[in-house]
């Protein structure tokens, strides 16, 4: 497909005397967009897809008015939310968008609140390649290979490859660095180039007025930054990952992408005179799982020949370079998506005979202690290869041994490989959490999430931790953990009668926790060179006030964690709170009204709303649509939850509009916060 961008002719001298001539108007093809057949499968596989307007089921005419409006705040320097371009909240819940994104992140899916959820211009100047995180604000937070936090890029305006567009590293989402004691990854962003923001690199504008650069050099993208950029990609040595520029993009369209890919801002290569005509808007919203993955016995998919897919459209790789170390992953994470459930042994490995398993296994577990940053696609493909060898107790020996090397990349992988396996790892990550070893426990309760069964052990395991254990890291991985655990619960059936106990802890957390001034206040330095205190090993992120007197600069990473799994929680209904449901209405409701912490109040406030307005399937709900009685505490939640809300000088909109809230509601209120 291709269409036609405009691009407003203009010469610019360039530092050498000649004249950069910008094309008036040239026919570009449109960068591929997904098919929605291939939508999970090339998730899975390259992290990243994207979908075109026309597939989002709403007007197109609303993105000119987004864009519109959105100019104006923008040239006005005022600042630019959802609730005040309330347009933009009817992108977050169109057929097409929620359609996609239920596909990869399950029904019913949230949105973090106050958080990034508000647009970016492209302009001068070039980020670092980095990964985002769901903390939010550079907040630490357990990186999910399984599809649990992604990310939703929208264009109101076409971005043609002149104009900034967004650099990303498709196929980065499964390998990572190590985030518990490199301190340049402290920060909830991981980095490909720390030394380049170090080296003052990422201050310096590529284009622009101010540019040294010759002006056909950023044309041509030959400048060192642009040479630097490509060099981190390739300097990694992983298998398939080059840079992609998401561009040529027709209005309205929306990329989702692994919050774990590898991605950057970038510079524009046209006349910045004309930037503040034509500026180049993108929205982010930070996604995440409330609910198991819809697939069944039923749905069994079969297996996938990757490597006869050949060249992908979108970034022109050819998958048949793909090794059997990274093929694993993706045929672990397409099957998770459709089905919720580990795949069958792989094929090759289920005709083995037992000796010959025996030695496959003592290799990859050789294989999985390699050395260096560019052996973690080896390492993580030998821990999904044991997963899937056919033996899971030969798989979890070897992999629960690694579970506790001395090596972070090490451990990192056996945990991604035991929670592959399933839920017979489940004895070994109760094990991990009785460790001396802090990072051994937090990798026990952290797997526990991802792939237990909700039991009264797996339930005393997750929050003794997160009642005791001493460190900040271990207890707000446990507090996450509980929702997943949780979630799972609700899908399947198993330790449903538990969440109200999983409820009760978070609670409970709640009345113990506290926040503390931000790392970056509290230390003055960038929150990038951010540090681990005797108060707290892990870093919290940066402290917002919104600009409000209501609010600090401050976080807690339980707290925030805590209250995400209570809004994974609520999403099923007040029948699943069972005896909690009341002292949760409770607890949330402090938060909203008392909590200095906004990220905390976001979360509270979604929570509450989905309580009250959000309509599930099943059981849990436990209201008038399956039958059940609808309690006093719920009936008094939603006759109050406007009342409440309107106490917050702002509200997260963005969120509220996905946990049931109408956007009618918007009107109430004299802001648009």
């Amino acid at each position: 497909m291709t269409s036609r961008f405009a691009v407003h002719r203009a010469s610019m001298p360039s530092r050498t005397g000649k004249t950069a001539l910008i094309v008036a108007t040239k026919t570009y093809a449109s960068l591929p967009y997904t098919e929605p057949d291939h939508l999970v499968r090339d998730f899975a596989s390259r992290g990243i897809v994207a979908l075109p307007p026309e597939s989002l089921g709403i007007p197109e005419e609303i993105h000119q008015r987004i864009y519109t409006l959105e100019k104006q705040a923008y040239l006005a320097r005022k600042p630019v939310t959802p609730g005040g371009i309330p347009e933009v909240l009817e992108v977050i819940n169109a057929p097409g968008v929620v359609d996609a994104c239920n596909r990869i992140v399950g029904r019913n899916w949230a949105i973090v609140p106050f958080t990034h959820n508000a647009s970016f211009a492209s302009g001068a100047r070039d980020q670092h390649w980095h990964k985002d995180d769901n903390g939010p604000y550079n907040g630490r937070k357990q990186r999910h290979h399984q599809a649990v936090q992604i990310e939703m890029l929208y264009y109101p305006q076409d971005v043609t490859e002149v104009m900034g567009p967004t650099a990303t590293v498709p196929y980065s989402h499964y390998w990572t660095f190590n985030h518990e004691e490199n301190h340049d990854n402290f920060a909830g962003a991981d980095h490909l180039d720390f030394e380049y923001q170090i080296s003052g690199m990422e201050g310096v504008p590529v284009s622009g007025p101010d540019s040294e650069y010759d002006w056909e050099d950023v044309v041509h993208r030959r400048t060192a930054h642009d040479v630097r950029m490509r060099e981190a990609v390739s300097n990694t040595g992983w298998p398939l990952v080059k840079p992609l520029e998401a561009a040529p993009l027709r209005a309205g369209s929306v990329l989702l992408y692994s919050h774990n890919t590898f991605h950057r801002g970038n510079h524009r290569r046209d006349d910045w005179r004309l930037w503040d005509d034509h500026p180049r808007f993108m929205w982010r919203f930070w996604i995440y799982r409330t609910t198991e993955p819809d697939g069944d016995d039923r749905d069994e998919p079969g297996e996938m020949a990757w490597r006869e897919l050949g060249v992908d459209p979108l970034t022109g790789v050819d998958l048949g370079e793909a090794n059997d170390d990274t093929t694993v992953v993706w045929r672990y994470h397409d099957h998770w998506m459709r089905t919720g459930r580990t795949p069958q042994p792989r094929t090759e490995a289920r005709a083995l005979p037992q000796a010959e398993r025996e030695t496959e296994a003592r290799d990859l577990y050789e294989q999985l202690l390699a050395m260096g940053d560019e052996a973690e696609p080896r390492r993580i493909g030998a821990a999904y290869r044991l997963a899937s060898i056919g033996d899971d107790e030969l798989a979890v020996r070897h992999l629960g041994t690694a579970l506790y090397s001395h090596r972070e990349s090490v451990r990192r992988a056996a945990t991604y490989g035991l929670i592959a396996v399933g839920e017979q790892a489940t004895v070994t990550f109760v094990e991990a959490t009785k460790s001396p070893v802090k990072w051994v426990r937090k990798a026990g309760v952290y797997g526990l999430g991802d792939c237990a069964p909700l039991t009264g052990e797996v339930l005393t395991a997750a929050t003794s931790l997160l009642h005791h254990d001493p460190s900040v890291y271990v207890r707000a991985v446990a507090a996450g953990s509980l929702g997943c655990l949780g979630r799972r619960a609700a899908g399947t059936g198993t330790g449903r009668s538990l969440v109200p106990h999983c409820l009760e802890a978070l609670v409970r957390c709640l009345d113990r926790e506290e926040n503390r001034l931000s790392m970056d206040l509290a230390q003055q330095r960038s929150i990038k060179f951010a540090r681990p205190t005797d108060e707290c090993d892990v870093c919290e992120g940066n402290g917002v006030d919104m600009g409000l007197e209501r609010f600090e600069p401050v976080r807690s990473a339980v707290r925030e964690n805590a209250l995400w799994s209570m809004v994974i929680l609520c999403s099923h209904g007040a029948g699943l709170a069972g005896d909690a449901l009341d002292s949760t209405i409770d607890a949330l409701t402090e938060v909203v009204r008392s909590d200095r912490n906004v990220i905390c109040v976001g979360f509270a406030m979604d929570a509450l709303s989905r309580l009250a307005n959000l309509e599930t399937d099943g059981p849990e709900t436990g209201g008038p649509e399956t039958g059940g009685p609808s309690p006093a505490a719920l009936d008094q939640l939603r006759a109050d939850l406007l009342t409440l809300l309107g106490e917050s000088p702002i509200r997260c909109w963005e969120a509220l509009v996905r946990g049931g809230l109408s956007t009618a509601y918007l009107s109430a209120f004299s802001e648009a916060g």
